[in-house]
């Protein structure tokens, strides 16, 4: 684990939009939670989010098509199984989250991402760069996701790659295209490709990053499914507007 003061850890963060906490989540907490995954992978446990309905480069066509049932996420992961509820509230995990927002109280979301991320090779898609907050809905666009590698995370397995600083951008409409993504044909935009990291990960390793920060990530390359938890948290003043989708299920106390 990454021993940091409290100053540096939040400095870091508000300067970089991301943080990695190495080893955080404990070896047996790593097994179980890969044994559960393998397990509702195979046969698939819904719900689940298929490859196929997002559409994105490398999916397969329709779920009628060659790879069509291949999953791209285990759905409702706070709920499955005890072991997904403990991890999701971790004194160690709730600590850092103080320490970036500098509140006291945080909340999971239910609506928002709440999964297991399950990149599987041959019908795995890439995903263009973005910011989650795009299509969430709260009082202030100040929430932040916990990514937790369940396995190595390289460029091979398609890692994810983040632009550091990229959360305190305000870009016009023109830049993105209809779904919200960096529209990769702007020199504008180029310049900021350039500046992307690629964020390697052991197990174990998490990532905190802000709803703002713009990330991407490739296929899989290689012979094994790539998995990572990940949950979404807001402070306790931060509400999910009323009517919409963050809205749909009651967020939850940590």
């Amino acid at each position: 684990m990454i021993h940091l003061g409290k100053e540096s850890v939040t400095d870091q963060f508000e300067h970089d939009g991301y943080l990695v906490v190495r080893k955080l989540a404990k070896i047996n907490v790593l097994r179980s939670m890969n044994h559960l995954v393998h397990k509702a992978l195979n046969p698939l446990q819904g719900p689940a989010e298929y490859e196929a309905d997002v559409g994105y480069p490398g999916a397969p066509i329709s779920r009628d098509g060659i790879g069509g049932h291949t999953p791209r996420r285990l759905l409702h992961a706070y709920s499955r199984d005890e072991i997904f509820r403990r991890w999701a509230a971790a004194p160690s995990l709730v600590d850092y989250l103080r320490q970036l927002t500098g509140q006291p109280d945080h909340m999971l979301s239910q609506c928002h991402h709440n999964c297991v991320m399950c990149k599987h090779p041959g019908f795995s898609s890439s995903t263009a760069w973005h910011q989650d907050m795009r299509y969430w809905s709260f009082d202030k666009p100040d929430l932040i996701s916990v990514w937790l590698a369940l396995g190595s995370e390289r460029q091979h397995n398609g890692a994810l790659w983040i632009i550091p600083g990229s959360h305190k951008l305000s870009l016009g409409r023109g830049r993105f295209d209809a779904n919200l993504f960096l529209r990769s044909e702007l020199r504008e935009n180029q310049e900021l490709f350039n500046q992307a990291i690629m964020i390697e990960l052991e197990p174990g390793d998490t990532l905190f990053f802000h709803c703002r920060l713009f990330h991407a990530a490739g296929t899989n390359e290689s012979k094994d499914v790539k998995l990572a938890t990940v949950f979404t948290y807001h402070t306790l003043q931060n509400k999910p507007i009323p009517g919409t989708r963050s809205n749909q299920f009651p967020s939850i106390p940590v």
